[in-house]
């Protein structure tokens, strides 16, 4: 089931929810979100919410192993226990077309791919689980005593199937014991709606323009820096979009959610763009894996070490296929580049640090939106002339007009000029504003349905991830 959809929205599922949820006393809330989450994943992946189930309660049963013997040759085992079971399930399900397929061309060999479907969600809710247990093991958390409270922190429907990856530590108290105002309501409600106007609007629409390159056969400079900007576009409101209505349903059953972007298309470093895409990800990685390793703090050649099995698994983490391991391998050079002395460079060159930081960012779209390396190899290279027919031809100038307006709005919403600006308002005409923003909010909300109602592409991207 998806956020920007009519029976999500309006025809039953969060109504009933809402209203369910708020009519139960304190104590029965978390059973009611629980409900709905697991019925929520269910209409999707009937079987496969066994899977999360069986993901879940293999993680609460191992950490109170690893509490019950803690300091203990015993606890270390149920610590590995717990990551065998929950990345093992993972590899299976998400990388074992992967492995069989590579295995047959190095080996020349023919065994049958698996063929299994890949369970939504399954790398979000993976690295949750994995991310608690290894804090009840260093003692930053306590085991949870109660499974359904536990379940209900991994299967919380806001956040289960494309993030923002949530930590047990940042929401344990709101588990137990929340609180729930109008005001939360409110913010909850509003951020919901502009996560929603972002992706109907804005997404999906450009969404629209990648397809006309995809499947066109002009090959001019012009089109394929069109396609790129739209493709970097459409991920970021595509992507920050479902983050935002995630954040905002939680907000609205209690719990704050940290935020999961921070405007990255104005960054002047790579090593910034990562600290403002993909947060939750990125800190996951971080806290996980690269510090546990020794981080920086380590010989140059473990440090160089330590960057590249990081950067490597964040590419296979959105993905199993080589493409997206280089896309993770080439991030990966150049932070270490920006570490070791490009990020000194860097500083003294201005205006010219965004310019270079948005440029490696469309070359690294193109990679991971390419089904194979050729495709991308054609494709960067089209960006620089290459192959290409030409500067630019009819139907590039033809869809270029015909997207100005969504291309232009996302361009601009992409960084923080509106929110200053609206803060600046809000400074000078607080009144006016107060009767302004819910009419701004419901027109918004009112073109979103619009947009629904007559759409046709609407799946999240990271769905697959």
């Amino acid at each position: 089931m998806l956020f920007s959809s009519i029976p999500f929205l309006y025809t039953w599922f969060l109504p009933a929810m809402l209203l369910a949820y708020f009519v139960t006393p304190r104590k029965g809330k978390n059973l009611i979100l629980l409900a709905a989450s697991l019925f929520f994943y269910f209409w999707g992946e009937p079987v496969y919410v066994f899977l999360m189930t069986g993901a879940a309660l293999s993680g609460w049963l191992f950490s109170l192993l690893v509490e019950r013997f803690r300091g203990t040759r015993t606890a270390k085992a149920a610590l590995i226990g717990a990551m065998v079971t929950g990345f093992g399930l993972l590899g299976i399900f998400k990388y074992a077309d992967f492995f069989v397929g590579t295995a047959n061309s190095v080996l020349r060999a023919q065994m049958p791919l698996p063929g299994l479907i890949l369970p939504i969600g399954i790398s979000f809710y993976t690295f949750q689980v994995a991310s608690y247990v290894v804090d009840v093991y260093k003692g930053q958390t306590k085991a949870q005593r109660n499974f359904f409270t536990f379940f209900t922190y991994v299967a919380m429907f806001p956040q289960l199937i494309a993030g923002p990856i949530v930590r047990y530590t940042d929401v344990v108290r709101e588990l137990e014991g929340r609180r729930h105002t109008f005001a939360d309501f409110g913010v909850g409600a509003r951020r919901f709606t502009v996560g929603l106007a972002k992706k109907v609007l804005l997404a999906n629409t450009l969404y629209g323009l990648c397809e006309q390159f995809r499947g066109g056969s002009e090959d001019s400079v012009l089109f394929v820096w069109t396609y790129i900007v739209a493709y970097a576009l459409h991920l970021y409101f595509d992507f920050s979009g479902y983050s935002d209505m995630a954040i905002g349903l939680g907000r609205i059953f209690g719990f704050r959610f940290l935020e999961n972007f921070n405007y990255p298309y104005i960054s002047k470093s790579i090593t910034e763009f990562w600290r403002r895409w993909h947060i939750s990800l990125g800190s996951w990685f971080r806290d996980y894996v690269y510090i546990p390793m020794g981080g920086s703090r380590v010989s140059k050649l473990r440090f160089v070490r330590n960057i590249f099995v990081v950067w490597m698994l964040t590419g296979f983490w959105h993905g199993a296929g080589w493409t997206f391991v280089l896309w993770g391998l080439y991030f990966g050079v150049l932070l270490l580049l920006e570490k070791l002395f490009l990020g000194k460079i860097l500083e003294r060159l201005g205006v010219f640090r965004h310019v270079y930081t948005l440029l490696i960012v469309l070359i690294s779209f193109v990679l991971f939106d390419a089904p194979d390396f050729a495709t991308a190899g054609a494709r960067i290279g089209l960006m620089f002339g290459a192959g290409a027919d030409g500067a630019a031809g009819p139907w590039s100038l033809y869809y270029l007009r015909s997207y100005a307006l969504p291309l232009l709005t996302a361009a601009v919403g992409c960084t923080p000029l509106p929110k200053l600006l609206w803060k600046k308002l809000a400074d000078k005409k607080a009144a006016l504003l107060t009767v302004l923003e819910p009419l701004g909010v419901a027109a918004m909300l009112a073109l979103s349905t619009a947009f629904l109602i007559d759409g046709s592409f609407n799946p999240f991207i990271y769905f697959r991830f």
